[in-house]
């Protein structure tokens, strides 16, 4: 069993050092497949899921609820909550439920949270985790660009509570940017999470349209490869179906992998409300085979890529099936 805790988006050309701490506020490769897209308004069947329910799914939603925690699963309306709380999972958000940035494509809200920040959050995580008896566990955020360290310290704490609870557990953080400073990402490399993730989202030439204009797709491999440098096994995670080329993709899973990512997923991009970037083309499963043949081709060690994937979907499994252990 597994629980998810998210976030994602950065800035800038490269990490930035301590001194700089401040308040936030390629030419494409020639493509190896072309398979068609669907471009239509209308969901296909591939996209469609089972409304929510049952005994395992309510009781997820009860932990949730007692705890205080929130969870990306309703935050970002992911298509796979009945999936996922149906057999005990969940994805929860640590540092609140507000997002200082206004990515395109995200339905959590966005303002400004005044520094605000549950200090009851980490032990009410662990116990949630303790309760429902994971042996897995996804922590995700919020972007926290009101926060000096982005939240990182929250996230450590986090991973620490947990651990300190249930001993065997692994725990993947899945982190903003944390606007590049080195100090906030060290602060969480210290806590030695089993796999540190942070997703690239889109191809370099749809990151300004897609992303918060805070966001950087430098930025996003420098932290990336700032975990890797730390000893840490590193996740990433694309959408598609946003007008991207099929060359487009290769070159930011060949970028992934020069910064030594080993785990990626691919998913379909679904516009949460009419504000949000409109879906593009619904991509194939054909197509989403494709892309996992060669993303492995490329040297990923697990990919998982299909139309309902999503960053924190079958974590547990990424992370076992890619024998990360024998990484180290």
């Amino acid at each position: 069993m597994s629980v998810y805790f998210a976030s994602n988006r950065p800035i800038s050309q490269g990490l930035v050092g301590a001194s700089e701490m401040g308040s936030a506020c390629s030419q494409s490769a020639n493509p190896t497949f072309s398979l068609p897209v669907v471009a239509t308004t209308r969901k296909p069947e591939w996209l469609k899921v089972r409304a929510p329910g049952g005994e395992r799914y309510r009781a997820t939603r009860a932990t949730v609820e007692r705890h205080g925690l929130h969870t990306v699963c309703e935050e970002a309306r992911c298509p796979n909550i009945g999936e996922c709380w149906g057999a005990g999972t969940a994805t929860i958000m640590l540092l609140g439920d507000v997002c200082t940035r206004g990515c395109r494509f995200c339905h959590v809200t966005t303002g400004n949270p005044r520094g605000a920040l549950n200090h009851d959050e980490p032990a009410n995580a662990a116990r949630a985790v303790a309760k429902m008896g994971l042996d897995y566990v996804v922590l995700t955020s919020v972007d926290r660009d009101d926060l000096e360290d982005g939240g990182a310290a929250h996230f450590a704490d986090t991973v620490r509570a947990i651990r300190a609870a249930v001993p065997r557990v692994l725990v993947e953080t899945l982190t903003p940017d944390f606007r590049g400073h080195e100090r906030a990402l060290a602060t969480l490399f210290e806590a030695r999470p089993s796999v540190f993730a942070h997703n690239i989202e889109t191809v370099r030439r749809l990151t300004r349209t897609v992303r918060d204009r805070r966001a950087s797709y430098d930025l996003s491999l420098a932290v990336l490869e700032a975990g890797r440098r730390a000893g840490l096994t590193t996740k990433s995670s694309i959408m598609v179906g946003l007008g991207e080329r099929d060359d487009e993709i290769l070159e930011t899973l060949t970028d992934l992998r020069a910064v030594g990512v080993s785990l990626v997923t691919i998913g379909q991009y679904l516009q949460p409300t009419s504000w949000h970037l409109p879906v593009v083309e619904f991509v194939t499963p054909a197509r989403f085979d494709a892309l996992r043949d060669e993303s492995l081709r490329l040297g990923f060690r697990f990919v998982a890529s299909g139309p309902l994937v999503r960053s924190s979907y079958r974590a547990a499994e990424l992370f076992i099936e890619g024998t990360i252990d024998g990484e180290r």
